[in-house]
């Protein structure tokens, strides 16, 4: 994956297009304790309204408007097959 695919604004930027002309602020930086998910909020303002944007830190340090998958429960018998 390229390095500007998972910048913020990159993401931003695919779903809404350009931010220029427009306010683009970070209501929300937060990391939850269980898990380290860390969450976005953006609140972007255009001539005909506002409206907010939540975006999740994935594993792989890209940015998603879905949160991650938490990890499944597994069984260790993968180690042990040769």
């Amino acid at each position: 994956m390229a390095v500007g695919n998972t910048s913020l604004r990159f993401q931003v930027e695919k779903l809404i297009g350009t931010t220029r002309g427009h306010t683009a602020r970070v209501r929300l930086l937060e990391r939850s304790r269980v898990g380290n998910v860390r969450r976005v909020c953006i609140q972007i303002e255009r001539y005909d309204g506002s409206f907010s944007l939540f975006f999740f830190r994935h594993a792989d340090h890209t940015w998603h408007v879905f949160p991650p998958d938490g990890r499944r429960l597994e069984m260790g018998t993968g180690l042990w097959a040769a």
